[in-house]
């Protein structure tokens, strides 16, 4: 009797102009042996991964810095910035997007502590030191489980 194993990998990257963009690869395939299964799952996380990662480096369209914004000027997001990497106790993204995150894992009831695994997951940071594109990614991955969570998906 064949076995079915089937992989996938997926992987999101936040973009300039909060946006981001995702790619994911699946298969399929049948095993003869159950022995081979932990064989085949590394091998096949590593093939998935490398072809996710060489894709997803083609971005397509990238909106320029405040694409879509509500009209702020980047002087006024730079200085911003600026001030709250002086204190550490600021997020680097922009207080929007804080709030935004923090309503997600409040409204959602999400566990911090998966959200900050998430975070180093997706961008190798703690959730404070996403700047304003790592943020929009992280909102979007959010989202995406809280929508899933909630049925809405």
């Amino acid at each position: 009797m064949a076995v079915r194993l089937i992989a996938n990998y997926s992987k999101r990257l936040g973009l300039p102009g909060y946006s981001s963009h995702q790619f994911s690869v699946s298969v399929e395939t049948e095993l003869r042996d159950v022995q081979d299964v932990e064989g085949e799952s590394q091998r096949l996380y590593q093939l998935l991964q490398h072809n996710v990662d060489a894709q997803i480096q083609s971005t397509g369209f990238v909106p320029e810095e405040g694409y879509g914004a509500n009209g702020a000027s980047n002087e006024n997001a730079h200085s911003e910035h600026s001030a709250e990497s002086e204190n550490p106790d600021t997020w680097k993204c922009s207080e929007k997007q804080r709030n935004f995150i923090q309503k997600i894992v409040r409204d959602n009831r999400l566990d911090p502590k998966e959200v900050a695994v998430l975070a180093d997951e997706l961008f190798q940071l703690p959730v404070q030191n996403l700047n304003r594109m790592q943020a929009s990614g992280l909102i979007d991955a959010l989202l995406d489980q809280a929508g899933k969570k909630g049925g809405r998906k």
